[in-house]
């Protein structure tokens, strides 16, 4: 069968207008997850060995558990258990979020152990308290050591958000579903969709190696 992108074309201003639902997803999500992931980074790297299991409890249980899963759990388990009823956005947001933060935490904790123990040793010479050392000196030069790996990160969140499909939220994919049922053509608004999805990881792509670039001049 040919393609025929004639009855689909007038529908393309209405599945562009999911990459800001997209967007809103992945941005909200990666601040979550990167102030979650460094909290639990510093849980794992500290001495306090209850925290330090449970940093590592949550990152198994979120690593090791499909990303779809964990999402249909917060949308239809919370109302379930509490009757409190949470939206799309929210629930995608939340999940997203808290995933990713268990990646970032093994990214961040490898940086931080990829620092020079001297900067560490030396701080503490120097009296410095170890919540400033972390703030001021070792997160800083953990954070110009990852960067590569936090931007890889961003760009798979990117892509898996996809899969809030499965709670209704009218994200790239979603609509590129509904032009399909309303014009009993599938293939041609999916790959439209495909299309929008690998020009917004060649842009997230590009924007991450010119702040590469620009963190490495400003060594």
């Amino acid at each position: 069968m040919m393609l025929d992108f004639s009855n689909v074309i007038p529908s393309i201003p209405y599945i562009l207008e999911g990459i800001g639902v997209t967007l809103e997803i992945v941005v909200f999500a990666t601040i979550i997850g990167l102030f979650l992931g460094i909290i639990l980074a510093l849980c794992k790297i500290g001495t306090i060995k209850p925290l330090r299991w449970f940093a590592n409890f949550y990152t198994s249980i979120f690593r090791g558990t499909p990303l779809v899963l964990q999402l249909m759990i917060i949308y239809y388990a919370i109302p379930q258990i509490s009757n409190f009823n949470i939206e799309p956005m929210p629930a995608a947001i939340a999940a997203f979020g808290l995933n990713s933060g268990a990646y970032i935490s093994e990214i961040i904790r490898a940086g931080i152990n990829a620092v020079d123990k001297g900067q560490m040793e030396a701080s503490k010479a120097l009296g410095i308290p170890y919540t400033k050392m972390m703030k001021d000196i070792i997160l800083p030069q953990a954070m110009k050591n990852i960067l590569p790996s936090l931007m890889n990160e961003f760009i798979t969140l990117n892509k898996e958000s996809a899969i809030v499909t499965v709670i209704g939220a009218l994200d790239i994919m979603r609509r590129a579903y509904v032009v399909g049922g309303a014009t009993f053509r599938y293939l041609e608004p999916l790959l439209i969709a495909g299309l929008i999805y690998y020009v917004m990881t060649l842009v997230l792509t590009l924007l991450g190696k010119l702040l590469e670039k620009r963190m490495r001049r400003s060594d």
